[in-house]
């Protein structure tokens, strides 16, 4: 597989699922036009089922937030979610209510099983010694909503053998552990949060063009934009409304370094 020369997006199709974090149930994964990553149902569902407000459209790899008129679209997943965020928007229409009653079921049978330990709550406040899961880092002046540990962060690209290079996007090794405090601001058009400040991963500080291959998730090998990204890269710009549950405001300090026995 290619990518187009005309294509918005840098992702390869192929295989681009996964399932959600808190109920198991199987998503793909799509880009919105603004490179944020969303989850629509696998299955489209017919037009007039589905409010205006969780209507999607697809189109050469982006998921546009309306219909194209066809008839059908798809919708986030979160709208049918047996655990859904307390602020999505909830499809009633009685097909699709259906369709929620058996991911439902699905789900409770994958925690009856063990296949499936549901997500915990993230609490607002951290240890002294522990760094958060999903950090916030700023590159590029941007604060942006990591989905794993800075230090877990690898390159998404396609190598010649058609798998994901295995080298860590932060390559060379990053600088040392540079938390800092800074204000929680709107993102856009959003009303600010009162007062406070969060915990940011600062990688701020080194030139340019390393700030920019980190945000793309590029180890140095890969470096091109010609070459595909094979899974999406797992960070959006942070929105402090729909993020709060992971904006930490108190810094973590790394652990006391332990000398190598010999």
């Amino acid at each position: 597989m290619q990518i187009a020369a005309h294509s918005t997006s840098r992702l390869l199709r192929a295989g681009q699922t996964g399932r959600c974090r808190s109920c198991g149930n199987r998503i793909d994964w799509y880009q919105r036009p603004d490179n944020r990553p969303i989850p629509p149902h696998p299955t489209a569902a017919a037009t007039p089922d589905v409010p205006a407000a969780c209507r999607r459209h697809t189109s050469n790899g982006i998921a546009y937030p309306h219909d194209d008129g066809s008839g059908w679209c798809r919708l986030p997943h979160a709208a049918q979610c047996p655990r859904p965020p307390a602020s999505q928007h909830r499809v009633t229409s009685p097909r699709q209510t259906l369709l929620s009653r058996h991911l439902t079921v699905r789900s409770h049978r994958l925690i009856d099983t063990s296949a499936l330990t549901p997500a915990p709550s993230t609490s607002s406040t951290l240890t002294e010694t522990t760094s958060p899961d999903r950090p916030v880092v700023r590159i590029l002046l941007t604060p942006y909503h990591a989905q794993e540990p800075v230090e877990n962060m690898r390159s998404i690209a396609q190598t010649r053998q058609r798998h994901r290079c295995t080298r860590p996007s932060l390559d060379p090794p990053r600088p040392a552990e540079r938390w800092t405090p800074l204000p929680v601001q709107p993102h856009h058009s959003h009303p600010a949060l009162p007062g406070g400040t969060m915990a940011v991963h600062n990688l701020n500080h080194p030139p340019y063009g390393e700030q920019l291959r980190w945000r793309t998730r590029r180890c140095t090998t890969h470096t091109a934009l010609s070459a595909a990204d094979l899974p999406l890269a797992d960070r959006q710009p942070l929105t402090p409304l729909l993020h709060t549950a992971h904006i930490h405001t108190q810094l973590p300090h790394p652990a006391p370094h332990q000398p190598n026995p010999r």
